[in-house]
């Protein structure tokens, strides 16, 4: 690209190159601060789950001890869990540059079957997807994913249901994700 004088633009070279790995960093980002703050305003308590490993092989020469291997130790459940005015949250994040829908490929098995078994114990469960192409991020309860799998036999969520049955989540300062607002939304009656 030139500027008007003729000179020619170049990117800085701290500019990134754009990757396709980690697509759903930028939104587990955004959650995590977002729990943070909730954290220290003490207005609720979630964490994102790690993912259990098993450490097969450390080095103990190099500085400190360095994993050389480690696998999976068992399947995760969701993402993130904790409590919020006195009730159990589970909920897993995901993004998706579709435009018209979202893959449930990009959601495992296990993790759905997780999900119902908070329903049937009384906690608040959801699922929040980032559209990064349309810049929009949706909550959508459990209960309505459970309804989705019951009647569709789909390989995808369309757009339209999360615009129908989901809860657009508009984009904050601090915090910047903040579902919270949502939840009292939908479950202001259950506090």
């Amino acid at each position: 690209m030139k500027y008007p004088d003729g000179r020619v633009y170049s990117a800085p070279s701290s500019w990134k190159e754009v990757t396709y790995g980690n697509r759903g960093m930028d939104l587990e980002h955004e959650i995590n601060l977002s729990n943070q703050y909730y954290l220290e305003t003490n207005r609720a308590v979630i964490y994102k789950k790690p993912t259990p490993i098993k450490v097969s092989d450390v080095d103990y020469q190099s500085r400190g001890k360095m994993i050389r291997k480690a696998f999976f130790e068992s399947p995760s459940t969701t993402d993130y869990n904790g409590v919020y005015r006195g009730k159990y949250i589970d909920f897993e994040a995901k993004e998706t540059i579709l435009k018209t829908s979202f893959p449930l490929k990009n959601i495992h098995e296990h993790q759905i079957q997780h999900m119902f078994r908070v329903l049937e114990h009384g906690g608040i469960c959801f699922l929040i997807v980032r559209f990064q192409t349309l810049q929009e991020t949706y909550l959508l309860p459990a209960e309505r994913l459970q309804t989705f799998l019951k009647r569709e036999t789909r390989s995808s969520i369309p757009y339209s249901y999360f615009q129908e049955y989901g809860y657009r989540i508009p984009d904050g300062y601090v915090p910047r994700i903040d579902y919270l607002k949502v939840i009292d939304t939908i479950y202001g009656g259950v506090f």
